[in-house]
């Protein structure tokens, strides 16, 4: 546990250095990408990816499992990622979200049996996620640079930390024995795959259809990321059309 602690610090510390580049009001177009060149790298990587792997696997998942137990698969891993969200709302100082967290979880694990049924939401307590890199922007730091990870797909400087975080920040994760504690990844792995399946004419009109895959997904992320964030001031707004792809 020391080590997890340490390592939180380490990576929170990360987070905060964001600071020094410009925030979302304060880079040309509202976009701040010095490494967009790796960033395209990584880009096409997770284009062939896509295509090879997860595409194909989507389309053979929504297409095997009805879709009410995708529903149960997704609320499932979706209730075991709850303690977590409890952890950053606290650290996030939202106590009242935190409290209304606790009581979905317990709802649904308990009336729910284990969180393969929304109880919670059907009495007025419906999902209310988060993540660290929410907690980083609550403590102040800037969101960086933009980033696209391998694998994992865009993010900025400050998002990629808190992603790091997140991995060791749920308390489910030190309490559960193995093989159980694999179950809620499973799961979440799965209804993230689903979605790509639901969802697969917006992302392929993205990833295949775009003249620049990789500026569309760019201000996609941004713009739908500061909206969750709360950040809605004109500055730090992207037009889409103004965007400058010129020689890509």
């Amino acid at each position: 546990m020391r080590l997890i602690k340490h390592f939180i610090l380490w990576t929170a510390l990360i987070g905060v250095a964001a600071c020094s580049v410009p925030g979302p009001g304060e880079a040309p177009d509202g976009i701040h990408d010095p490494y967009e060149a790796q960033n395209r790298a990584a880009h096409h990587f997770n284009i062939a990816i896509d295509r090879k792997l997860l595409r194909p696997a989507s389309q053979e998942y929504v297409g095997v499992i009805p879709e009410d137990v995708q529903i149960v698969i997704s609320n499932f891993g979706s209730n075991l990622s709850v303690p977590g969200d409890v952890v950053n709302q606290l650290l996030q100082g939202r106590f009242d979200r935190a409290t209304r967290n606790t009581a979905r979880f317990l709802i649904n694990t308990t009336l729910g049996i284990g969180g393969i049924a929304d109880i919670a939401k059907d009495i007025g307590l419906p999902d209310d996620g988060t993540d660290f890199g929410e907690t980083l922007h609550v403590w102040g730091a800037a969101e960086g640079a933009y980033v696209e990870l391998p694998l994992l797909g865009p993010s900025t400087q400050r998002d990629a930390a808190g992603t790091v975080v997140d991995f060791f920040l749920n308390p489910l994760d030190h309490v559960l024995p193995k093989p159980e504690k694999y179950i809620g990844t499973t799961a979440r792995i799965a209804s993230a795959v689903g979605d790509r399946g639901n969802f697969s004419d917006v992302i392929d009109g993205v990833l295949y259809d775009s003249a620049d895959s990789y500026a569309q997904a760019r201000v996609i992320y941004l713009q739908n990321r500061r909206f969750d964030l709360g950040i809605e001031d004109e500055e730090s707004y992207i037009d889409p059309f103004e965007l400058d792809t010129e020689g890509f």
